[in-house]
């Protein structure tokens, strides 16, 4: 299947680079992936369209304030350094800027001597392997030192950090907000309960390999990235007893589609608790096997994410409905708009 199939053209301006003041104030469109009609709504009538017994699947990650700027100790050149993956103990993944003249052996200092990073390895994609030195809490100091790593299409300064974290974000360790759960607000997902849907959280640490295009012409030879993900015993039982009673199962974002597709059992159609590392790759063709539902935002052309939507309402319906949205001015991307499929 050709890239092309999944380019098309946005405005610029319609690339939101801030987030609206109301997170449910976003709008949301709607698309019957059966029938192809498409609705124009905002975000907090969301509620109309869940039905009572409905399952609601939100990952509840938390983004790591992962951007640091230090200094090189040997020269006091000034350094950025974007944490991507902890690997052991205090090993992590990253990538640096400017790369070139960091080699294996040169130490970062951060905050005036708060945390020291030792360059011990380079990773392929010309990242480095960084082991952190610091006293006290590590998640601590990142806090106070680090800032939101938001995605390279985003140009304005985030005046506050929880912007970019879902209001039910828990369990830290994610690159990249999971932003099809930042349109919820509290209320809001109490007036959901209250209608007698049952919300579940699973955890999917989203990585920056998300915002990258697919690079291969031909789609199918394009190796996805892995993230990791954890579903627990108790969801794992809550998800099976819903799809025994035939209820709907509705994703929030394409991370919660890619866990539950992964976690789900080929044969026995059952929902498995386990914890590790996927590079499911969803695209048109797949046979979706755990989620009736999603909601999701609008993503770039070319990304593996247009492709899962693609595959849940079909290229053309999806396509469609791109057009419709660019149309009527809606916001793309992290801080955009909400699409639902149904």
């Amino acid at each position: 299947m050709n890239i092309e199939l999944f380019d098309f053209y946005l405005p610029e301006e319609l690339i939101a680079q801030t987030p609206l003041k109301n997170r449910a104030e976003s709008k949301m469109l709607t698309l019957n992936r059966k029938t192809g009609e498409i609705r124009h709504h905002h975000f907090k009538d969301i509620v109309d369209y869940l039905q009572p017994g409905d399952t609601l699947v939100l990952n509840d990650t938390k983004v790591l304030p992962a951007r640091l700027f230090g200094i090189k100790k040997e020269t006091g050149a000034k350094i950025e350094v974007l944490l991507l993956k902890q690997l052991e103990n205090d090993r992590w993944e990253t990538l640096v800027k400017p790369g070139k003249k960091l080699r294996v052996g040169h130490q970062i200092i951060f905050g005036h001597g708060l945390l020291t990073g030792i360059v011990e390895d380079m990773t392929e994609v010309g990242g480095r392997i960084i082991r952190f030195q610091y006293q006290g809490v590590f998640n601590e100091i990142l806090d106070q030192l680090g800032q939101m790593p938001l995605p390279p299409y985003i140009k304005e300064q985030l005046e506050d950090k929880d912007r970019y974290q879902t209001v039910y974000a828990k369990n830290l360790g994610s690159a990249a907000a999971p932003t099809a759960g930042l349109h919820f607000t509290k209320e809001l997902l109490e007036q959901i309960k209250e209608k007698g849907i049952e919300i579940l959280y699973i955890t999917l640490h989203v990585g920056l390999g998300t915002f990258r295009p697919v690079q291969t012409e031909n789609i199918e030879e394009h190796h996805m990235h892995s993230e990791f993900y954890s579903l627990s015993e108790e969801v794992a039982e809550k998800l099976n007893q819903a799809k025994s009673d035939g209820r709907r199962i509705i994703a929030v974002g394409t991370t919660s589609v890619r866990t539950l597709e992964t976690v789900i059992d080929q044969e026995s159609r059952r929902f498995i608790a386990k914890q590790g590392w996927t590079d499911i790759f969803i695209y048109p063709g797949y046979q979706f096997k755990a989620i009736d539902a999603m909601i999701t935002n609008f993503h770039l052309p070319k990304s593996s994410l247009i492709m899962l939507v693609s595959a849940l309402a079909g290229r053309e319906q999806v396509m469609k409905a791109y057009r419709e949205a660019i149309q009527h001015h809606y916001r793309f991307f992290s801080f955009g708009d909400a699409m639902f499929i149904y």
